[in-house]
């Protein structure tokens, strides 16, 4: 198997040198059948799929930590085995794309007069060791008036929403707080999220933890009452930069200029091993780009397993920042695939077009959508909702370069409705992924049907693209402007198209 520790110029100069095709290549590639989307889709099984997510639960399980974190052993088995996959099918140029992260681990626990309350760390927090007591700050805790003297010395008590999570700590720490629980605004079990790597200008992190938000009021309407609540918070973090990879495999054929770019990403949070999250989009792509190996294209395809998504979308910004702009306007859409496999499923394509929550993606984003409800109601024939371009996952770099986007998505901790309930079955009141972020994500907790029903839809894509992108409007050049924040999605914008965002996604402020 090809390791992953060659220096960076290696990795690319072995990329370069399988670069231009042979005329062997290029002879057999011309014998190979055009590709269709029935010829493809029916290549895609489950058994593949399932096969291929027992390799990674494998990967996770072979090592003390059982998940695929970014940087450590059983996501670097993953990595190898996406590159040596598809590199020996001597139809793509293969590359690894090495950058360095900073990686953070760590352990809380937040207890309140000797009751346990389920916190939950979140990345990047610092250490410390407190007992004081709980504070509300106003509002959101978005702004710095939010914070009373009172908090000094103390621990803030802040609900999430609006804004970052980082934000909200550091304000914290101006404040003064010795640490900081944010309490979930949404009816589930626990609340994690990431910070986001440092520093912020505001000022440094303090201890952060989050909790349910059945705890978090429940703490707020004893300290309304008149009570003191004393917690005692206790948060254990390191923090070490570690070397990654994304796997980028373009197909030899193809028109280079005119390229679909299909995203999934490879890395697990520390808790479990990711098999749905996002072990299905990594091998969904994977299966198709084995299919299509078969064929031929007209239109280039590339296939990106971006690494370090669980940390803030790591992988793809840098991906994307790595581009030129003369190469970032050869992508002419992003699909990205991001849990495609939720035991309790739904069917949800992201919202290109803004009809249903008032913020289209760019130009070709709505078409997009649409290609996928076409597939969905005619050939799929299963039911179909909208979901936002929340920024919750790798096309949000894309957007914010101004490139067309779209996707799939089954499902993650939001509860299904009655509604929902009736049209794709499964259980009410239940979360799509009971096991999202949990120890618990792993082959067992597939839905299978969801998992090739989505893979046979990415197949239909690439076959659909692959052939013409004559469905979608002219190009328009990419958005090549740079802020002082890296961008990470685009949420919130007043306007129903989708305009550059100098703000932190909602891994950042999950509201």
């Amino acid at each position: 198997m090809r390791s992953i520790s060659c220096a960076a110029a290696l990795c690319v100069l072995a990329t370069l040198g399988s670069a231009v095709p042979t005329s062997l290549e290029s002879r057999q590639a011309r014998e190979l059948p055009l590709v269709g989307s029935a010829e493809l889709r029916k290549l895609i099984q489950e058994s593949d799929l399932l096969a291929k997510s027992k390799i990674l639960e494998g990967f996770a399980y072979a090592i003390p930590e059982r998940n695929r974190v970014f940087g450590g052993a059983g996501h670097n088995a993953t990595v190898n085995y996406l590159y040596d996959t598809v590199a020996a099918l001597n139809s793509y140029n293969v590359e690894f794309q090495p950058f360095v992260e900073l990686y953070t681990d760590g352990n809380a626990s937040l207890k309140v007069n000797g009751v346990d309350q389920g916190a939950k760390l979140f990345t990047y927090s610092t250490s410390g060791k407190f007992s004081e007591a709980l504070v509300p700050v106003a509002n959101l805790g978005c702004n710095a008036s939010d914070y009373p003297a009172e908090v000094k010395g103390k621990i803030a008590l802040i609900s999430r929403g609006t804004c970052q999570f980082g934000l909200k700590s550091s304000l914290a720490g101006v404040a003064g707080a010795d640490a900081a629980v944010i309490y979930d605004n949404i009816n589930e079990t626990s609340l994690a999220g990431t910070l986001g790597a440092p520093p912020r200008p505001e000022g440094l992190y303090v201890p952060t933890v989050g909790i349910s938000l059945a705890n978090g009021t429940a703490l707020l309407a004893a300290i309304n009452s008149g009570q003191t609540v004393i917690a005692d918070i206790d948060v254990f973090s390191i923090a070490e930069n570690r070397t990654t990879y994304n796997v980028i495999a373009q197909t030899k054929g193809g028109d280079p200029n005119n390229v679909l770019v299909l995203t999934a990403h490879t890395d697990s949070v520390i808790a479990g091993p990711g098999i749905n999250d996002n072990g299905s989009g990594s091998i969904g792509l994977l299966q198709v780009a084995i299919e299509l190996a078969k064929f031929r294209v007209r239109n280039a395809i590339r296939f990106v397993w971006v690494s370090a998504e669980e940390f803030g979308l790591l992988g793809s910004t840098f991906y994307v920042a790595s581009l030129a702009a003369a190469e970032l306007n050869k992508i002419r859409l992003n699909l990205n695939f991001d849990m495609i496999a939720s035991p309790n499923y739904i069917y949800s394509v992201y919202d290109g077009d803004g009809s249903a929550f008032n913020a289209s993606g760019p130009p070709g984003s709505a078409e997009a959508e649409r290609l996928f409800e076409d597939y969905f109601k005619n050939e799929a024939k299963q039911p179909l909702v909208p979901t936002d371009f929340d920024g919750r996952s790798d096309y949000g770099p894309f957007l914010d370069a101004g490139i067309p986007t779209g996707g799939l998505f089954t499902g993650a901790e939001v509860v299904k409705t009655d509604a929902e309930q009736r049209l794709f079955g499964g259980e009410a009141g239940v979360a799509y992924d009971i096991n999202y972020h949990g120890a618990g994500d792993n082959v067992a907790n597939l839905n299978l049907t969801a998992f090739g029903v989505c893979t046979e839809a990415i197949a239909h894509a690439v076959a659909t693209y692959g052939l013409s992108f004559s469905t979608l409007p002219p190009k328009v050049l990419a958005n090549t402007t740079t802020t002082t924040t890296p961008p990470r999605s685009l949420r919130g914008a007043p306007a129903k198209t989708r305009t550059l965002s100098k703000v932190f996604d909602r891994f950042f402020a999950i509201s």
